[in-house]
């Protein structure tokens, strides 16, 4: 009898055990996709945590939804994204995707100072039009609705230069794999020919100084919704005019009037943030190893970028950079020297100057509090884009970074150096990533001013 009871006491717990354990789970049996009237549905689906027929837990379904709203934004296809789960019972849900495609063609004329900041160019330069770039950029942002883009540009100006460049992030039914072909060519009148107490010196004439071309081919590969891998190789060659290799021997990596190269790069992120362009939570991982390859003027370089973002609340969040690069030279030259001040290796309060070296780290911590949202009524273009909303975040940021170089040069004083800046800043973000920052920074050498800035937030 006491075994009897024993077999139904165990048959009752199973039998509960088990049917919590179903009822704790829930199918995915459908995702309705409303509003891509471009974009294809499997590169929408491509961006999901899950898939249809998938069981999931049942406590994990709002989070999973609020990845897929993060990743679907993020791939900035969309200016609207919604996901939302409709129950059809205890068991089954169907995920329902609505989304409100951007503009993807922009056909603009193009207009834009040549100088690494906005600053450079409005004080240093005495805001010259002799120093911008004008012209026509075509860019063509989701040509098949396979989430692929065209850039075209034809630009006139201080630099006279084309360029073509198409990407089209799959190619393969499981959507892992994808290609990019690039092309640019450049003619100038002017170039940064040396560095001189860490400000650039610029050497012009009236013929052509120097001219080239690159072209490039890239193999992409996704394997799932955060990590992202790249293997580029290209080719290039670069000419400068007698008169300016007489002026600085050195200015190519060849020590001649010409150069040409192959090159190679791989390159790995994985970035998860909850908004790219001015990410409030999360975290990216990037590393790339370069190789050059030319006559007795190889260059090895590894840079490698860590980024956090944390939020404390709803209203405020900390971020953190590192980012470190080493270059291995196998010679002296001016153009492999340029670190600071160039590319992604930028730092706050040292916008007028430039630190040449073989290796460089830069550490960056801000703290960033919302005071709030203001939104307009779009008067020209109300059908397309109803209501334009700008984010307003004020900030307090502190930046380290130091700069090695092998052989500095005679006058300039930031190498080999503690790199110091602090401040406080407004960034503005409105539509379509567009992200303008207003720093009021100061520097060790006890320079201080406001400065304007555009882009992303990392």
């Amino acid at each position: 009898m006491c075994n009897k009871i024993k077999y139904q006491l165990f048959f009752i717990a199973s039998f509960l055990f088990f049917s919590n354990l179903v009822s704790a789970q829930i199918k995915i049996t459908a995702i309705q996709i409303e509003g891509n009237r471009r974009t294809k549905p499997y590169i929408i689906l491509r961006e999901l945590p899950y898939h249809e027929g998938d069981i999931i837990p049942k406590d994990s379904l709002a989070i999973l939804d609020t990845i897929s709203q993060q990743q679907l934004f993020n791939t900035a296809l969309f200016e609207q994204v919604t996901v939302n789960a409709e129950k059809l019972d205890s068991f089954q849900v169907v995920i329902k995707i609505q989304v409100r495609e951007r503009w993807y063609l922009f056909p603009i004329p193009y207009f834009r100072w040549v100088d690494r900041n906005f600053n450079q160019w409005w004080n240093e330069q005495n805001r010259s039009l002799d120093r911008v770039n004008y012209g026509l950029n075509l860019s063509q942002s989701n040509v098949t609705g396979n989430n692929d883009k065209l850039n075209a540009a034809f630009i006139a100006g201080y630099t006279q230069q084309s360029s073509l460049r198409y990407q089209i992030p799959f190619i393969d039914k499981k959507l892992r794999y994808g290609l990019a072909l690039g092309w640019q060519n450049a003619i100038q009148k002017e170039i940064n020919i040396a560095t001189k107490l860490d400000k650039q010196f610029f050497y012009k004439t009236k013929n052509i100084i120097q001219e080239g071309y690159r072209a490039n081919a890239s193999l992409l590969y996704r394997p799932n919704l955060f990590e992202r891998y790249s293997f580029q190789v290209g080719m290039g060659r670069n000419e400068i005019s007698d008169s300016a290799l007489l002026y600085q021997p050195n200015y190519l990596p060849s020590h001649q009037k010409t150069f040409s190269y192959l090159d190679a790069a791989l390159s790995f992120s994985r970035i998860r943030f909850d908004y790219n362009a001015y990410p409030t939570k999360g975290q990216s991982t990037d590393f790339i190893l370069y190789q050059r390859f030319s006559k007795n003027s190889n260059l090895s370089s590894i840079q490698f970028r860590k980024i956090w973002a944390r939020p404390f609340s709803k209203s405020n969040f900390i971020f953190i950079q590192s980012n470190n690069l080493v270059k291995f030279l196998s010679n002296q030259n001016y153009i492999d020297n340029k670190l600071l001040g160039y590319g992604n290796l930028q730092m706050n309060g040292l916008d007028y100057y430039v630190v040449d070296g073989n290796a460089a780290s830069i550490f960056k911590a801000s703290f960033h509090h919302a005071l709030g949202s203001y939104s307009l009524k779009n008067k020209l273009i109300p059908k397309r884009i109803p209501i334009i909303k700008y984010q307003f975040w004020l900030k307090a940021f502190t930046q380290l970074g130091y700069v090695y170089s092998e052989k500095p040069a005679n006058g300039n004083r930031l190498n080999n150096t503690l790199l110091r800046t602090a401040g406080i800043g407004l960034d503005i973000v409105g539509i379509y990533d567009f992200v303008l920052k207003i720093d009021y920074s100061l520097n060790q050498l006890g320079d201080k001013g406001l400065y304007l800035h555009t882009g992303f937030n990392f």
